[in-house]
């Protein structure tokens, strides 16, 4: 027995092993190949470089990745704080509001997950041409503020919230929004931390509808300027892949200061 639990063993860390390596590669290949130069990542080469300011100086010279990085970051701060907002009142008032004509809205929204975007994006296109917020920041933010996921996500986690206390709440005279953002969201913090991750992944890296909305330079984001960048007749790879690890740091950032949040919010956490 001894034997086979060390077996079992050993191809479970050559197993996680493989995986961690896997999982790792890419992103070391990203750092080693912003440190080199073209022909160097062109020939395979995986050890760190010195062409590291000759690639930053590239990107500095490229003109429009600022731009593209801040407006990134307005949209994706912008949106995440707005959709934070919406989907949790929406998840409250299904959950502490039911009734038959409420639930059987839910469902429907539920079955608009099915929805593929695709599907969606020309009759979002004409509304947003009639709001006249084509080639506009507002254009990339308004069609994902009702996210279905993070509602429905909300709502299972305020199944947990005891209803005595906002009855209580409500018989000292407190107001449903006094209950929701002084009783209710507190407790919350783990959640709303999940909810903020996968917003922000989402539009940081929204890249199709962007594409659809905005037309000139100025107003491009990040995923269209690298797109740009990988699509040029000659391909600077070690600018590209500089601009790419500078794009992913922000996530990283919001992640590893978020993490134990996330766990928690992901396995539930109104306590």
């Amino acid at each position: 027995m001894k034997r086979k639990i060390k077996v079992s063993e050993i191809f479970q860390y050559i197993f996680l092993g493989i995986a961690s390596f896997i999982s790792i590669f890419p992103f070391y290949w990203l750092l080693v190949g912003a440190t080199n130069s073209n022909n160097d990542i062109l020939n395979g080469k995986l050890t760190l470089g010195n062409a590291f300011s000759q690639n930053y100086s590239s990107l500095a010279n490229f003109g429009g990745f600022e731009i593209a990085f801040l407006n990134t970051l307005k949209v994706t701060i912008g949106y995440v704080v707005l959709t934070l907002l919406i989907t949790s009142l929406a998840a409250y008032g299904f959950d502490k509001f039911k009734t038959l004509r409420t639930e059987i809205l839910y469902k429907i929204f539920l079955l608009s997950m099915m929805v593929p975007f695709a599907a969606m994006m020309i009759p979002l296109f004409r509304i947003m041409v009639k709001l006249r917020l084509i080639d506009s920041l507002f254009a990339v933010i308004l069609p994902g503020l009702s996210s279905i996921f993070l509602i429905f996500f909300f709502r299972q986690s305020l199944k947990n919230f005891p209803m005595q206390i906002i009855e209580s709440a409500r018989i000292d005279g407190a107001s449903e929004l006094t209950i929701f953002f002084r009783i209710v969201l507190p407790p919350m913090r783990s959640t709303l931390a999940a909810a903020a991750i996968y917003a922000f992944m989402t539009q940081w890296n929204n890249y199709m509808w962007p594409l659809v909305v905005l037309r000139t330079n100025e107003s491009k984001t990040l995923t269209l300027t690298l797109s740009s960048m990988s699509s040029a007749y000659f391909v600077d790879y070690g600018m590209l892949m500089l601009a790419i690890v500078i794009s992913t740091i922000p996530m990283i950032i919001l992640f590893f200061s978020m993490q134990r949040s996330f766990v928690q919010g992901m396995t539930g956490s109104s306590k």
